[in-house]
């Protein structure tokens, strides 16, 4: 799924939250390995789980696709600072389940780019 871009300000930092395109996947990886140094609060460690390029290019090209995923990023600046998925479930039974993950950069906490990612997934 593909969303409108929506643009907010928080505490003098101004971010972009958007769907995610195929060229973030470069980006997105390194991001990704990042955040997972960045914090205990995720399950894995830092390169474990690690997604390429490519894959990533793959994962954006079919939640794109989807009515039932949806690939955010945060940009600020142009660069990338971190991201959300929601990925849901085809199943007619617990088609009302999804599941949510988000990542953001530690330099980047606290400017409500997480709950921003968990509004606009809800809308």
């Amino acid at each position: 799924m593909i969303v409108d871009s929506k643009e907010f300000d928080v505490g003098n930092l101004y971010y972009i939250v958007r769907s995610a395109e195929l060229k973030d996947a470069k980006a997105l990886s390194k991001v990704r390995l990042q955040i997972d140094g960045e914090t205990e609060n995720l399950d894995r460690v830092q390169g474990e789980a690690y997604i390429d390029e490519e894959t990533f290019k793959d994962i954006i090209k079919n939640d794109s696709e989807s009515h039932n995923n949806l690939f955010l990023v945060a940009q600020i600046n142009g660069v990338i600072v971190g991201f959300s998925r929601c990925e849901g479930n085809t199943l007619k039974r617990t088609s009302h389940k999804v599941e949510f993950g988000v990542g953001v950069l530690k330099a980047y906490w606290g400017y409500g780019i997480g709950k921003n990612f968990l509004v606009e997934s809800i809308r």
